[in-house]
């Protein structure tokens, strides 16, 4: 596990390493901080890192330059910030927590194990999926998005109007971002609920979900009978 704080105060700074020490014990293999915007940026591009801890005020500069980069990526973002009136956007933008100031050591604890043990969070804030696409930043709208393919370690967007975007998380940590909107269907398949048109059994106990564009997905066996019942 390697752990990113970008955080200008040195004393929450070394409050937020010495729980996160304690929290993953001997499976932390790095822990680093960076005090400025641009020390926290050029980190961000060049570390692989597992999760950041974001504070949203950086000597006067805007965090959320950091956080367009950050939740783009394949790791999970966790915002640390007294500014508790920008945690609708930070969460319409895909982080996974806004941990707000002061806080302790249970729900630090909390976000971490959110990222850890893919706790889904249900996050009906959000409202945008930040991709990388040739070097810039492109913003996706979720209303736009039909459904999503896991395509190894990244996740494939099947967009309303036909397009397909790769985004950098992998399908597991997208599925702990979404809202109630969006529903498994199988290990390499979210979906929109409202877009599925019909739920077909076929012979040998195989599930089809057929959306309203006629797209034909699968159904694992295990999720058939979730799946019924989110539809009801």
């Amino acid at each position: 596990m390697k752990v990113l704080i970008i955080e200008d105060e040195s004393r929450i700074a070394k409050r937020l390493e010495r729980m996160i020490r304690a929290f993953f014990l001997n499976t932390l293999q790095t822990i680093m901080h960076a005090e400025s915007l641009d020390d926290g940026l050029n980190m961000v591009q060049e570390e692989g890192i597992d999760i950041l801890l974001l504070d949203l005020n950086l000597n006067g500069e805007n965090g959320f330059k950091v956080l367009e980069k950050s939740v783009a990526k394949s790791f999970h973002t966790i915002i640390v910030s007294a500014n508790k009136k920008e945690a609708l956007t930070a969460f319409s933008y895909g982080v996974l927590d806004f941990v707000a100031k002061p806080f302790d050591k249970k729900r630090l604890e909390q976000a971490l194990n959110r990222a850890v043990k893919k706790e889904e969070v249900a996050n009906e804030g959000l409202q945008l999926l930040v991709i990388k696409k040739k070097g810039n930043i492109k913003l996706v709208k979720i209303e736009e998005v039909l459904y999503m393919q896991g395509a190894g370690v990244y996740t494939e967007l099947c967009l309303r109007n036909g397009q397909k975007e790769l985004h950098d998380k992998s399908l597991e940590k997208l599925a702990q971002l979404l809202p109630k909107t969006f529903i498994r269907l199988h290990k390499s398949y979210l979906v929109k609920i409202s877009e599925i048109n019909e739920v077909k059994v076929n012979s040998g106990s195989k599930y089809e979900a057929v959306l309203n564009d006629q797209t034909i997905l699968p159904i694992g066996r295990t999720r058939y009978k979730h799946l019924k019942e989110r539809m009801h």
